[in-house]
């Protein structure tokens, strides 16, 4: 297995046909995390379970030779979703008033990662939404801040940020229109 395999992408719209392979990967992805409680496997999987029976779920995995090598999920928040509560500074109406696609995980094998696989995965999940914003969740120090970078790369802006549970890190909430450029 390698990065420069084909990769075939395929669209899940139920927890329980994908689970067991978001959570291989997401115990992959962040094996030098899972001592932390917020992102133990445990944690992750009741999040995921969570987010799965939520309206809009949709999940995205790449596949090499049948191997889970990268996956992003999202749901649908509405106006006054706990999503929205926890950001600081509350965001503008403009963004809130109607639907979001929340983008909640996003993750990629090492020997995949920098080579476009995450960006593929990324805008095919966003090719299939309806809301008019995408927004996100990130650490502003995973991977030394890249990954924030690669966010504002993607067109992503912040707009304030948020602790979704105590042993959470303070995350900064980002958004963006859901089709780039806009139309």
């Amino acid at each position: 297995m390698t990065a420069t395999a084909a990769l075939e992408l395929r669209t899940f719209t139920t927890i329980d046909d994908v689970r067991g392979d978001l959570l291989d990967v997401y115990a992959d992805v962040r094996s030098d995390l899972l001592h932390l409680p917020n992102y133990s496997v445990t944690a992750f999987g009741e999040r995921l379970d969570r987010h799965g029976a939520e309206p809009g779920f949709v999940a995205v995995v790449a596949y090499s030779d049948g191997f889970p090598v990268g996956y992003a999920y999202a749901n649908t928040i509405e106006h006054g979703d706990r999503y929205w509560e926890r950001t600081n500074p509350p965001p503008s109406d403009r963004h809130t008033d109607g639907p979001v696609a929340a983008l909640k995980e996003i993750g990629v094998r090492r020997p995949w990662r920098k080579t476009g696989t995450a960006r593929r995965i990324h805008d095919a999940l966003l090719a299939r939404r309806v809301e008019p914003f995408v927004t996100l969740m990130v650490n502003p120090v995973a991977g030394d801040g890249k990954v924030y970078a690669l966010y504002e790369s993607w067109a992503y802006e912040e707009i304030g940020q948020s602790q979704p549970s105590p042993s959470s890190p303070l995350l900064k909430v980002m958004i963006r229109p859901t089709v780039w450029p806009p139309r």
